[in-house]
């Protein structure tokens, strides 16, 4: 079993728990429960209260780093994938304007948004 942090109640202190087994002859019977700072015999396990994280407070919201943008919102989707004019089939993609092969990262000053498709919409 993983060790306890706790508040001891005898000596106050944050500590762990110390674990010792209990016998019966040679046959374990349980476990007994010491504070690892002052050796106080603790009752069991499910009778101790965990404390609350306390979290470090070294940082607060000015010192997070700004959100840096690298794309401009009309850069984000002028790439081959995003074009009217991207053919993909199993073997190559290509650019049915220039009739070459490109990739899906590729630009051209010669970018035209995809069209929605009406055909491909569900009907229940």
């Amino acid at each position: 079993m993983p060790s306890l942090d706790f508040t001891c109640p005898a000596c106050g202190k944050e500590t762990f728990l110390r674990r010792e087994p209990r016998y019966d002859g040679f046959k374990k019977t349980g476990e007994r429960l010491f504070c690892a700072a002052c050796g106080h015999e603790l009752p069991p396990e499910t009778e101790l209260s965990k404390p609350a994280r306390r979290m470090p407070s070294v940082f607060n919201d000015e010192d997070r780093p700004k959100t840096i943008e690298v794309f401009k919102a009309d850069e984000k989707g002028r790439n081959c994938r995003y074009c009217d004019n991207y053919l993909i089939n199993p073997f190559t993609q290509r650019c049915g304007l220039h009739q070459r092969e490109v990739q899906a990262t590729d630009s051209c000053n010669q970018f035209t948004p995809k069209k929605t498709d009406v055909t491909k919409k569900k009907t229940i």
